[in-house]
Formats: C-alpha cells, sequence, structure tokens
C-alpha cells in the first residue's frame, strides 16, 4: 500500500557518521556475506521446495494444511472476494479477482508496496454496484502471489497486469476493449508505466496518492541503503520493522520540519480497517500475516524500494502526456487514431490525500502537471494516504464523474 520502511539510520545523522556506518556494515558484508550458490536463493524456512525461479506463496505454503474454518478466520482470507483464481505462470503463481457484469465497463484496480489488493476492496465492490466489470490482482510477493527472484521493477509489475488480464474469459485486450486503470500509492507508478508502453490498451487512468515523482530530496536514510545492503541483511530489519505495521518504517521521510504530526497520522493508518467484510482486520494485521505467512514478502518489498517505479518516472509520464496533447489538438480522422492511444477525456485523473504524509501534494501537482503537459485533473478528500480505504465511496464518486456521469453498466471506451 504505502510504500513506507524501517529507518534503520536516523534521517538527522550527520553525513560523516552515515558514510562511516555505511563503510563498517560494507566491510561486514564482504567477510560474513553468504555463498553465491544457487541455494541461498529460497529461504530455508519455506515448508515446500521452492521452484528455481520463485518463492511460493501462502497458496502453496499455507492454505493446503487449515481446514476451511481456518482459512476463514485469517487476516486475509483467500475467497474474501468473489472471482478468485490462482494463474500459473513462468514467474510463479498469480492471484486475481474478477467479477461484476461481464458487459461492464472493465476496471483493474492494482495496490500499493505494502498491503495486498484488500486495500482496494472497497472502490471494486462501489465500482461493482455502479455496474462495472472489476479485477483485482495481488502484486508479486503479496498476499497470494508468489515472489519472482528477479528485480522488482516496473517491466515485472507489468508484465504481471498481462498475466492477469490474459487470464479472464473475456476480452481485456484490443481497441475494442480497453478497460481502465486504476492505480493506488506503488500502483500508480505501475500503471503509469503501463500506460506508457500499452496505450491501446487502457482507455482510462486514474491515480491514486501515487508514486512514480517523489522527489530524491523526501527519501529516507533506509531507502537509500537498500542500494548498498544485501538482502540477508535487510530482511531481518524489515520483517522485524513491519510486524508492527507499515507505519513503523518509512521509506519517504514525512513532510514537515519535524515530522511529529505525520508520523502520528501513519500510526492512525495502521489501524485502518481494510475491509467492511472484516471489520476486525487493519492495515497493521494484513502487514504482520503476510511477513509470518509469506517468505517472499520481505524480499519483494525490498526489491520494490530499489526497483519499483516510486521515483524517476517522468519519462513514461512525459509519453502520456506528450501523447494527451496530441489528441487534444487533433482534428478530423486525426482525432480518432489519436483517441486510440490517448485516454477517455483527454486527461489523467489524480485523486489525493490533503493531509498525505507520503505523497506531498503540492510537489505532486507541480511535477504531474509540467509532465503530463497539462492534461490532468486533481481532486482531493479530506485523508491521509488511506485515503482509498477511507474515503472509498468519495473516490468512486470522483471516477464515476470522471468518467462523464456515464450510465452505470455502460460500457466505457
Amino acid at each position: 500500500m504505502s510504500f513506507r520502511f524501517p529507518s534503520a539510520v536516523p534521517s538527522t545523522l550527520p553525513i560523516s557518521l552515515a558514510l562511516g556506518t555505511l563503510g563498517t556494515l560494507s566491510l561486514l558484508y564482504i567477510y560474513t556475506r553468504p555463498s553465491t550458490s544457487s541455494s541461498t536463493l529460497s529461504p530455508s524456512s519455506s515448508p515446500l521446495p521452492n521452484p528455481p525461479n520463485s518463492i511460493p506463496s501462502p497458496v502453496d505454503t499455507l492454505l493446503p494444511y487449515l481446514t476451511p474454518e481456518e482459512r476463514s478466520a485469517l487476516p486475509y482470507p483467500p475467497d474474501i472476494f468473489p472471482g478468485a483464481r490462482d494463474v500459473e505462470s513462468p514467474y510463479g503463481k498469480l492471484r486475481v479477482y474478477e467479477w461484476g457484469p461481464e458487459e461492464g465497463r472493465k476496471v483493474l484496480l492494482v495496490h500499493g508496496i505494502s498491503t495486498p489488493c484488500l486495500s482496494l476492496g472497497g472502490i471494486a465492490e462501489g465500482l461493482v454496484e455502479g455496474g462495472a466489470r472489476v479485477m483485482l490482482v495481488d502484486l508479486w510477493g503479496r498476499g497470494y502471489s508468489a515472489t519472482p527472484l528477479l528485480p522488482h521493477d516496473p517491466r515485472l509489475y507489468t508484465t504481471a497486469l498481462l498475466i492477469a488480464i490474459t487470464s479472464s474469459p473475456l476480452s481485456w485486450t484490443g481497441t475494442a476493449n480497453p478497460f481502465s486503470l486504476v492505480g493506488y500509492s506503488l500502483g500508480g507508478g505501475i500503471c503509469a508505466a503501463f500506460t506508457a508502453s500499452f496505450p491501446a490498451l487502457v482507455s482510462s487512468l486514474i491515480l491514486i496518492a501515487p508514486a512514480g515523482l517523489v522527489r530524491a530530496h523526501r527519501f529516507s536514510t533506509f531507502k537509500r541503503l537498500t542500494y548498498a545492503l544485501p538482502d540477508w541483511i535487510l530482511e531481518p530489519t524489515v520483517k522485524r520493522h513491519l510486524q508492527n505495521g507499515p507505519a513503523a518504517a518509512t521509506a519517504v521521510k514525512p513532510k514537515g520540519p519535524t515530522g511529529a504530526e505525520a508520523k502520528e497520522e501513519a500510526a492512525g493508518f495502521d489501524g485502518v480497517v481494510l475491509s467492511t467484510s472484516r471489520p476486525g482486520v487493519t492495515v497493521k494485521d494484513a502487514v504482520a500475516w503476510q511477513v509470518a505467512a509469506h517468505h517472499g514478502f520481505a524480499k519483494s518489498f525490498i526489491s520494490s524500494v530499489r526497483h519499483g517505479p516510486i521515483s524517476g518516472q517522468h519519462a513514461d509520464w512525459r509519453r502520456i502526456g506528450a501523447r494527451l496533447t496530441a489528441q487534444n489538438g487533433a482534428e478530423g480522422a486525426d482525432a480518432e487514431l489519436a483517441a486510440q492511444v490517448g485516454l477517455q477525456g483527454g486527461k489523467v485523473l489524480v485523486i489525493c490525500g490533503k493531509s498525505d504524509p507520503v505523497i506531498d501534494y503540492g510537489e505532486l501537482v507541480e511535477d504531474a502537471t509540467e509532465v503530463l503537459q497539462g492534461n490532468v485533473r486533481f481532486e482531493t478528500c479530506e485523508a491521509g494516504h488511506e485515503v482509498p480505504i477511507t474515503r472509498s465511496k468519495e473516490v468512486v464518486e470522483y471516477i464515476w464523474d470522471f468518467w462523464g456521469g456515464e450510465a452505470r453498466g455502460k460500457m466505457g471506451s
């Protein structure tokens, strides 16, 4: 969900001391690193043999050993949404949910870095009530999806979306069947990267508190250290901190001179209920469950910090902006061609929480307006980074309004 990680070294640490600490840790790594044989790729704690290219999810390591009652009692029950399927792929199994009227507007929702797709359940259910056909996917290493032993960069995440849509019994591809993309936090960066590469597949792009353009001065010291230290050093720290919820750690420094207010808001974020159908399950519960039950979660988490589309994605956003400018300026036959690689309404919709300590609204407005060449509409809610969870109904209304208030259930394009 939010991309927060442990501050192993305080952000106020003097540069000389930080460099000295980094040097000491680097020497420790050199003299104590394990063998680089292939046996180190898979965690020995997994109760089942791991395939050579991925770490299996709880679908294989936990669910087969639970009774139906025990499965139902999990913080993330495997049947919490309709239309569940586990899609086999070269990267491991991918968990997908799909439901809603078959003739409805197709919408693919992509969650953030910490929690599984539970975080977007309220929006998905609201869109289905309006007549849409929705698809949710657990990103690699979250929930019930495996962890590929590859960099978790936009290419790998784009592949997850392609696997999800092509596994549907309905057509989600081609100019006659474009779908809408809704991305939250890290998922926003993923959706922008997907749209930049496959514009003809996407009819509408909605970004909620999106990553992708986070400025470098917002990076925490820990995030910088992830580029220098190996997983075997980082994973125990990540697991220990995330057991207490994502607010116990941060990869993006909370905004504000002291960050005290932002940290308080982040702590409140941990207690947010993820699903109305499971009122006892909070963000903190879901993250702690993943740490305990998914042997690849920490590895995917760290890899997403290093390689995921959190920042520096300006080129992809500019490609989208340039296409929208061409679409909005085209006439006649050219307009029809431009619309095929453009977006409905000629704009991107961005929705943010006014008090979000992770995504700075002012910086995002400035940067997104520039790279998208002004082809963007901004909306805000009275919320923090948990905006799609606590304000799901308001977010759904913004989305339907952005689509022109079309008759609910009508196929969008």
